[in-house]
């Protein structure tokens, strides 16, 4: 289902779209060693989503914007960082991280009718990074531990909750200018955070939605793959995907659930307009 947003929505949808692309999707649009210290470019996205683990409904936005991204020795906008840079060894990195989702309407959500919507949430928090593999060669591991306070953009910032998502990932890039990653990762919520996505209060009850009281824990499990290639010196193509599971999950048995797992899908274009000749320290 393609969803247009409300006006009220819009604004929110695209900087939480700004924020997502500029922060994390460009930073791949370079790799290996010595990349610019500075990129500025422009990136398109078409993106479509859950409405939420577990639901049915997608969520679809299609959007092109200018990026820039900083890769100073602890001032950071790169690869889903963003601030300052508080440790940075071989081994390990803390940071902080930005992640978010887009938002959905109720009324465009079957389960959800007569509830509230859905906003446009933004995460932000530290994240630490252990680099298991060593920095050179084309094979990487890598295992993320963020913890983000979850930010609600369609309601001047509320918070929403907290979220924790442990990430182990593993990425190769071929002399062809191919790069492969995959990764599995489990969601996990505070109570505040699952009362968002799963509660449905007495009010809201009605003969096919009874009423639940959610509880924090596992949100859901996520897999998630992604290939890139370099098309020409300065255009990338990268094509992503993911399937989320709410099988064992804390509130696999709330009527907002209406299938225990469903993909989400993304293709992204970058365009490096102007880089600087002085390198990155790493």
């Amino acid at each position: 289902m393609h969803r247009t947003p409300p006006t009220s929505q819009r604004g929110a949808s695209l900087a939480l779209a700004t924020l997502a692309l500029t922060l994390c999707l460009p930073g791949l649009a370079q790799e290996g060693p010595a990349l610019p210290l500075w990129e500025l470019g422009a990136v398109g996205v078409a993106v479509s989503q859950q409405a939420y683990p577990g639901s049915l409904e997608r969520v679809q936005q299609a959007l092109a914007l200018p990026f820039f991204i900083y890769r100073g020795e602890f001032l950071r906008v790169d690869r889903g960082s963003a601030g300052i840079r508080a440790l940075k060894t071989p081994a390990l990195e803390l940071d902080v991280g930005v992640s978010g989702a887009l938002g959905s309407r109720a009324s465009d959500v079957a389960a959800r009718r007569g509830m509230a919507d859905l906003g446009t949430l933004v995460e932000f928090g530290p994240r630490l990074r252990w680099n298991i593999s060593p920095a050179a060669g084309p094979d990487q591991w890598r295992a993320d531990l963020p913890l983000r306070g979850v930010f609600d953009l369609s309601s001047s910032l509320a918070q929403r909750g907290v979220a924790f998502e442990p990430e182990l990932t593993f990425s190769h890039r071929d002399r062809d200018g191919w790069s492969y990653s995959t990764g599995v990762s489990a969601i996990w919520g505070d109570q505040r955070l699952a009362e968002l996505y799963y509660s449905v209060s007495a009010a809201e009850a009605t003969a096919s939605r009874a009423a639940y009281a959610a509880q924090g824990g596992l949100i859901a499990l996520r897999l998630s793959g992604s290939v890139s290639r370099r098309l020409t010196p300065d255009l990338r193509l990268f094509l992503f995907g993911r399937v989320d599971s709410v099988s064992g999950a804390a509130n696999q048995a709330s009527p907002l659930v209406q299938q225990n797992s469903g993909a989400s899908a993304g293709l992204v274009l970058t365009y490096t307009w102007k880089q600087s000749e002085s390198r990155a320290a790493d």
